[in-house]
């Protein structure tokens, strides 16, 4: 079955004036337009393409590579806003509409929006929405400590910043967690640092614990190499200095130095680091 708003792996059946026309293993057929169709294609070989309702709302493919698919989240720009709602660009000719109701605020030409793409059923029409939260579930988490994960920034709050986890759940990145910029639209990886008992999520944007210490310590030691061997920081340095010089806590700081000296690669002045 041709799956609308995804990519589908189709066979091509035959070469007309308009295109090529491709096929599934249950004779369903669609169009690739001929501005799509590749010079080396043949009869019978497989292509990738993504399935979509063209502006006269026909079933069509093409090899243009979307930046959203179905049932998934992305940041969108809007290209123009209508009668009916805003039209974003998601990279394929026909514009993506977030009708009014489902937009959490009015969106504006020219301005980027966290956006779910799904399926309206009344419509059949791949649809936009703004509104996040209801296409995202907690109800069945299956982390462990420390997992990594995908991560779309998509909201700030007095607390941190919320996050998509792996395009299905929703997690909290806490304000005194983040020891770098980050701004809504952000794809990040994001590793598990808790999931409460009512499966609420809390996330690092860095490895927690043991495992925090071998690339804490890569990340210094890069920073030293870019840096000709020296970095004007040490154990009284104030957690402001070492965040603005290299990103992370002062605790990640202090365990990554001590990887780093008990392996002789640095030294330690009242200057600051210096690289043997």
């Amino acid at each position: 079955m041709i799956q609308l708003g995804n990519y589908n792996t189709l066979q091509v059946l035959r070469s007309t004036s308009v295109g090529l026309f491709l096929g599934d293993d249950e004779g369903t057929e669609i169009l690739l337009p001929n501005k799509y169709v590749p010079e080396d294609f043949k009869i019978d070989m497989d292509m990738e393409v993504f399935c979509y309702l063209d502006n006269n709302e026909r079933p069509v493919a093409t090899t243009l590579k979307p930046l959203i698919i179905r049932n998934g989240f992305a940041f969108l720009e809007v290209a123009e806003v209508g009668e009916f709602g805003a039209f974003m660009d998601w990279g394929v000719e026909k514009h993506l509409l977030v009708p009014f109701k489902e937009q959490t605020v009015r969106m504006e030409e020219g301005r980027k929006y966290v956006v779910h793409c799904y399926l309206d059923e009344k419509t059949f029409r791949l649809t936009g929405s703004s509104k996040v939260d209801k296409f995202l579930s907690n109800v069945e988490v299956a982390y462990e400590v420390n997992d990594e994960v995908d991560l779309l920034v998509y909201r700030r709050t007095p607390l941190g910043w919320e996050v998509i986890v792996d395009e299905r759940h929703k997690g909290l990145i806490f304000e005194s967690d983040v020891f770098r910029p980050i701004s809504i639209g952000d794809a990040l990886k994001g590793y598990i640092k808790n999931v409460r008992e009512d499966k609420k999520i809390d996330l690092s944007l860095q490895p927690i614990g043991a495992k925090m210490l071998e690339p804490t310590a890569k990340m210094i030691y890069d920073k030293l190499v870019q840096s000709d061997g020296f970095l004007p920081l040490h154990d009284k340095s104030s957690p402001e200095e070492i965040q603005q010089v290299l990103r992370m806590s002062k605790k990640a700081f202090k365990k990554g130095i001590g990887i780093l000296y008990r392996q002789r690669k640095i030294n330690l002045q009242e200057d600051g680091i210096h690289l043997l």
